[in-house]
């Protein structure tokens, strides 16, 4: 009796032990569906850039200079009640152009509040001003101005993000990147925003590849040192692939003659209502810095 109970606790204690490895080699072997998932977000977002609505009837020229004057609004407006109009304006344009708020949510709003909340919130404590309450433990004191300030910074980026995101999501990354070259950006600058576009996803799906490789020829659960050996030397096959498929295809592509000009099939058609919609997002900055002067 004492042997199996002895045995019994011995294989509990091992059980015990292989639980938490288990659960890292789980969390290990998932990435492939992370990576692939993100691959469907990407096309879902070409998707949502080929539906009927407001912004995907514009050219994209316009939505490019309308979104930059939108943000230059943005970050100008000294009036929080200005700046709520105009994230309102932000969210009536993207049930418009039939983008789901869910989506703005999960992809631009909370990853901007929790970026700029972490850069906010020292302000209400640091800002010196009117005292409008004290942290009962810390004794801390709260200022409004230090409030208005944190106030500014997430609205400001919540609306820029926000502007940025539309745009993104109703045009499509080629049309993006032709609209930046007819008005006037460089080069440089249009080639590696599009090479970075394009090869992200190509190596999202080269490791998505590896880790799917590596769960088919794994017997059994590893031990956390071998799991980061398992990362480590992952992170390096991957580097190098990246660094041989950038040479080649840079070489690839200067022997076919390509100079960082965007060519696409279908030409931009400049109407009446893109006119009316830049000037629409002129008039905006140009009426803000008239009131604030």
């Amino acid at each position: 009796m004492d042997a199996e109970k002895a045995a019994a606790a011995d294989a509990g204690a091992h059980s015990t032990l292989r639980t938490p490895r288990r659960k890292a080699n789980r969390r290990l072997f998932r990435a492939p569906s992370h990576l692939l998932h993100a691959l469907t977000h990407a096309m879902e977002a070409e998707d949502l850039a080929s539906r009927d609505g407001l912004l995907q009837s514009l050219d994209p020229r316009a939505k490019v200079a309308g979104a930059l004057l939108m943000i230059i609004a943005a970050t100008m407006l000294h009036s929080l009640i200005g700046l709520a109009l105009l994230f309102a304006f932000a969210v009536i344009l993207a049930l418009a152009s039939r983008i789901p708020l869910a989506r703005l949510l999960k992809q631009v709003w909370l990853g901007v509040l929790a970026f700029t909340g972490v850069i906010a919130l020292p302000s209400p404590f640091l800002v010196p001003g009117k005292v409008v309450a004290t942290l009962p433990l810390l004794h801390w004191t709260i200022t409004e101005q230090g409030l208005r300030s944190a106030a500014f910074l997430i609205g400001r980026a919540e609306t820029a993000a926000t502007f940025a995101a539309l745009l993104v999501l109703t045009t499509s990354w080629p049309h993006v990147m032709k609209a930046m070259r007819s008005l006037g950006v460089p080069v440089a600058v249009v080639a590696v925003l599009g090479m970075t576009h394009r090869y992200i996803f190509v190596l999202m799906t080269t490791a998505a590849q590896m880790m799917e490789a590596r769960r088919a020829r794994q017997l059994g659960p590893l031990k956390p040192a071998d799991q980061r050996r398992l990362i480590a030397g992952s992170a390096g096959v991957l580097m190098s692939k990246t660094l041989a498929i950038a040479g080649d295809v840079h070489m690839a592509m200067i022997a076919r003659g390509y100079r960082g000009e965007v060519r696409l099939i279908d030409d931009f058609q400049f109407r009446a209502r893109d006119g009316a919609a830049v000037l629409l997002a002129a008039l905006v900055p140009a009426a803000i810095f008239w009131m604030q002067r």
